[in-house]
């Protein structure tokens, strides 16, 4: 069964782009290391100043402490975001479309 952890929080506005720089770094070297047993999606919110993160993976091993570029964007996260805005939940898959690659044609599972 996936493990999903969803994160959000807000940086300081001056900090927003670099933090949304290196969460592109993130994701660039996991393009090009493809660990496996991750999927991974960030989002900056219209108020350009909130992300959220996704991260679902299968088994017990966290692919994203294994990541260079992730530690990276962990050193500096204290003085990026606003103290008392970081929100960490895990979370169960009631259903979803798309957004774990299916094709067109799957369907989304719900509880009936």
């Amino acid at each position: 069964m996936p493990k999903v952890v969803i994160v959000q929080y807000q940086t300081h506005p001056e900090a927003a782009d670099e933090n949304q720089r290196l969460i592109e770094e993130v994701m660039s070297e996991l393009d090009d290391q493809d660990p496996g047993g991750l999927r991974y999606a960030s989002f900056r919110l219209d108020d350009g100043v909130t992300f959220v993160h996704v991260a679902i993976t299968e088994g017990d091993s966290d692919p994203l402490s294994q990541s260079t570029a992730f530690t990276a964007f962990q050193q500096g996260f204290g003085e990026r975001h606003v103290t008392g805005t970081r929100a960490r939940s895990t979370a169960s898959v009631v259903g979803s479309y798309r957004f774990f690659g299916q094709a067109a044609s799957a369907r989304h599972s719900t509880p009936q």
